[in-house]
């Protein structure tokens, strides 16, 4: 997006040069397949997993790209009408569903967003409203333990591991299009503040032999800064991780990540941060790295490639399928009829990758939420579900 002024706090450069020289140094991999695409047969423990990114409800750049106050507070306002139209309490039940369906053993989620709200409205100063509008999590482990989904049945199905906050703003919004209802002054159609929290989640499958512990969590030190209405604002991105063991598998390193959307060199040295020495994809244990990486080898142009051979160039291994493609429609509202079809999903940017191809193979991998429920899409992003055998 060419109106987003960003530079990386700190150089992108020797985050990724660390990653070659780490590359260089790195044994050769017995049995690795950087396509990994296909099913590899073997004995071992199954151990299903699956990334799903919720989308935070609707299209932030209005706001980015405001030029005044009260161009600010119409954005605002739009895009807090927006999520409202998205329903995200209804699309929990299709969400639910996929992951009730499926039945992953350990799930990453990505834009697990919490809007909140308070009166009057107000700019600047650190984010405080309070009220919740949304709550994407607990609307979605209410349909996963008890929910009125067809694949529910009122019992506790799944917990929270961890969660990592991520991006947090708070703005003035003029959310019911009234004039002059604000304090006043640039703010005078803003009758509230509204607040985005963006979170990342680790959920475990309760009652299914998952052992969970050492449960982590980070931002990235590489930000995105974008330039609002002149101010800086960092936007914050990170990981979530857990070791884990299921059902007498192989203990191994989880870890669930969003890299940067708009920034491909502030991407790719988030990427080279998971994999450096001391990182969180590095471990005694084998690792499974799974999210949306932004990024893919051949369904992207070059410049997004960056992140995506930054981590294979480590000794990750794909560990999804590209058939069918996951992502993304290219409309902000989900509801059936306002823009989004299944012809959007044109290209790859979740993933599942695992690092010791040795212990780690793939069983199989499916796609799910490319059909609409309720007549909204679940999510602008499919989700992808991979079984993956740990042999002794």
């Amino acid at each position: 997006m060419s109106n987003f002024h960003a530079f990386v706090r700190r150089s992108p450069f020797a985050a990724v040069a660390t990653a070659l020289i780490l590359l260089l140094a790195l044994p050769a991999l017995a049995g690795a397949n950087p396509g990994g695409r296909s099913a590899e047969n073997g004995r071992g423990k199954t151990v299903d997993m699956m990334t799903r990114n919720l989308y935070l409800g609707a299209d932030l750049t209005p706001a980015i790209v405001a030029s005044s106050i009260p161009a600010f507070v119409d954005a605002n306002g739009q895009i807090l009408r927006e999520v409202d139209a998205n329903d995200f309490p209804l699309r929990a039940e299709g969400l639910a569903d996929e992951i009730l369906r499926t039945k992953p053993d350990l799930v990453g989620l990505q834009e697990v967003a919490l809007w909140r709200t308070k009166t009057p409205a107000s700019l600047g100063g650190p984010p405080s409203a309070t009220t919740v509008r949304y709550d994407y999590l607990q609307e979605l482990l209410d349909e996963l333990n008890a929910g009125n989904g067809k694949n529910g049945n009122g019992k506790p199905h799944y917990r929270v591991v961890v969660v990592q906050k991520e991006f947090d703003l708070e703005a003035p919004a003029d959310a019911n299009e009234v004039a002059n209802d604000g304090p006043g002054g640039p703010l005078a159609d803003a009758e509230l503040n509204a607040r985005l929290t963006m979170r990342d989640v680790i959920l475990a499958r309760r009652d299914a032999g998952v052992q969970t512990w050492n449960e982590q969590g980070d931002n990235f030190a590489n930000l995105l800064e974008l330039k609002i209405l002149g101010n800086p604002i960092f936007v914050d991105r990170g990981w979530t991780a857990t070791d884990a063991k299921v059902r007498g598998s192989h203990a191994f390193r989880f870890v669930n990540t969003h890299l940067e959307a708009f920034h491909p060199l502030v991407r790719q040295a988030q990427a080279a941060e998971l994999v450096a020495p001391g990182g969180p994809a590095t471990s005694n244990l084998p690792v499974v790295l799974l999210g949306d990486l932004n990024s893919d080898d051949n369904t992207v142009p070059p410049v997004d490639r960056l992140a995506y051979e930054t981590l294979i160039g480590a000794g990750m291994v794909e560990r999804s399928t590209d058939d069918p493609l996951s992502c993304c429609l290219n409309s902000s509202l989900l509801e059936v009829g306002k823009g989004g079809s299944i012809a959007d999903f044109d290209h790859q940017v979740d993933h599942v990758l695992t690092r010791d191809p040795a212990l780690v193979g793939l069983r199989s991998s499916t796609v799910t939420g490319l059909q609409p429920v309720n007549g909204f899409w679940d999510s602008d992003h499919a989700g992808l579900f991979s079984s993956l055998i740990f042999r002794e």
